[in-house]
């Protein structure tokens, strides 16, 4: 048994729980995959998730990935949160394939995080392996941990944004990426 799963045995039996009854036999070993999965993005980056998807391409305008599902783990409490990123660049010069922006969220969606610090690791990351003229990011999530205990707002959303080159000194680039993120669905 790995250190993980008897530190899962452990909160087993802390909470009152028998671990070895026929429903948690198991159960150390598959909180470990799936804690190894959802943590996956700690040995990933977005330059290696993007690798050789950089093409020369003189297109200057807006290219918007919108609705990207992301799943991540709060840092503070370890729950879920989940939603939606749409995540916009200008171009200088090169594109790059539509399926990496999505993984370039999930490369920092799959840490412990906070949505914040996330937005603002998803956008940098892109301004570094693009070199864009702007980058624009917004994600829109619901967190269990206000959701199950605390609060306890199930309704509640969290938007948070990060605008870079031409998205945060040109209001009309950033307007136009707001009524994409927000027009009709």
């Amino acid at each position: 048994m790995s250190k993980l799963q008897e530190h899962v045995r452990n909160i087993l039996v802390e909470i009152g729980e028998d671990p070895d009854r026929a429903g948690l036999v198991r159960t150390p070993e598959r909180v470990e995959k799936a804690l190894l999965f959802l943590t996956q993005g700690y040995a990933l980056s977005a330059e290696r998730v993007i690798g050789d998807a950089l093409f020369e391409e003189t297109h200057h305008n807006m290219v918007m990935v919108r609705d990207i599902e992301f799943y991540s783990q709060c840092e503070h409490h370890m729950l879920p949160f989940f939603g939606k990123a749409h995540v916009a660049y200008i171009p200088d010069g090169r594109i790059v394939g539509l399926s990496k922006l999505a993984r370039v969220v999930d490369v920092f969606a799959r840490r412990l995080q906070v949505q914040e610090r996330m937005t603002d690791q998803i956008a940098d990351a892109l301004e570094a392996t693009l070199h864009p003229l702007g980058v624009g990011v917004v994600l829109e999530g619901a967190h269990l941990c206000m959701m199950m205990r605390g609060v306890q707002k199930q309704d509640s959303r969290t938007i948070t944004s990060a605008m870079r080159g031409a998205f945060l000194e040109d209001p009309r680039t950033r307007e136009e990426f707001m009524q994409l993120v927000h027009g009709s669905r």
